[in-house]
């Protein structure tokens, strides 16, 4: 029996707020947005049609986005820039997931980027309004990463199954997603508000348990309010371990344990 279709609640709910203004199943009636600073209208560093500038030969950084340097002369300055905010956001990430957020500096980023430091500048004006930035496309993931379950018309239990799969799967894999999730472990150390972790999961995982218990796939008397507290809670603390013991490598492994000895107690 296929769920029904509050995708577009579930994605909003997890991404901490609205779905375009979206942690995996990081869920519905979740924390709003963390505010992020603008850009000053009038540069200290370079313009923005240099702000990807390479310091040196236009190396990559390494997250599959290259240096400015080399590109064509005709390319739109709006495309540049865009560009430029995406390479550095994406080598912030990577250097936040190693260091923690306590030793980075945007020089640091500057370097690894092949950029001037003033080019990283130019698009955030600190170290805490990059972090946020990254926090915002954590979320940005798991927004698409259920909006992507959902379109998939799977029961309600094989949806919560996938959304938690494929939340695994980021993790293990994907750079922004764990640098956000160190990122907001160090939240106390950043100058700056950050969505409040869990609470869009939690949304989601007890409207997807609600769902599948109106299918009939949960037993009558199961607490489809207490399971979804059991899996948020379970889950990120399997991912944790994970990481901490094995750098997230047998993350698969342990949620598909985690999986089945909760749901071989409940299901029908």
């Amino acid at each position: 029996m296929a769920p029904t279709d509050h995708s577009h609640t579930a994605v909003a709910a997890a991404s901490g707020g609205s779905l375009h203004s979206p942690e995996p199943p990081v869920d519905p009636s979740a924390p709003s947005r963390p505010s992020t600073p603008t850009s000053p209208a009038t540069p200290t560093g370079p313009s923005d049609a240099d702000a990807g500038a390479s310091t040196g030969t236009g190396a990559s950084t390494g997250t599959g986005a290259s240096a400015t340097t080399g590109r064509s002369s005709k390319e739109p300055k709006q495309e540049r820039s865009r560009r430029t905010r995406t390479q550095i956001l994406h080598t912030a990430a990577e250097i936040f997931a190693e260091r923690g957020y306590p030793k980075v500096t945007l020089q640091d980023v500057a370097e690894r980027a092949s950029m001037t430091k003033g080019a990283v500048y130019f698009h955030y004006d600190n170290k805490e309004t990059l972090a946020c930035a990254v926090v915002q496309e954590h979320y940005s993931r798991w927004a698409e990463l259920i909006q992507g379950v959902y379109e998939r018309k799977l029961s309600p239990l094989d949806t919560l199954y996938e959304v938690l799969e494929g939340a695994a799967y980021a993790f293990r894999d994907d750079i922004v997603i764990q640098a956000g999730s160190r990122l907001q472990i160090e939240r106390s150390l950043i100058a700056t508000t950050l969505p409040k972790p869990y609470e869009g999961w939690l949304t989601t995982m007890s409207r997807l348990t609600s769902e599948a218990k109106a299918a009939g796939q949960l037993r009558p008397e199961v607490d489809t309010e207490a399971l979804a507290r059991v899996m948020v809670a379970s889950f990120f603390g399997v991912q944790h371990v994970s990481d901490v013991l094995h750098g997230h490598s047998d993350l698969l492994e342990r949620y598909h344990e985690l999986r089945d000895i909760v749901f071989a107690g409940v299901t029908t």
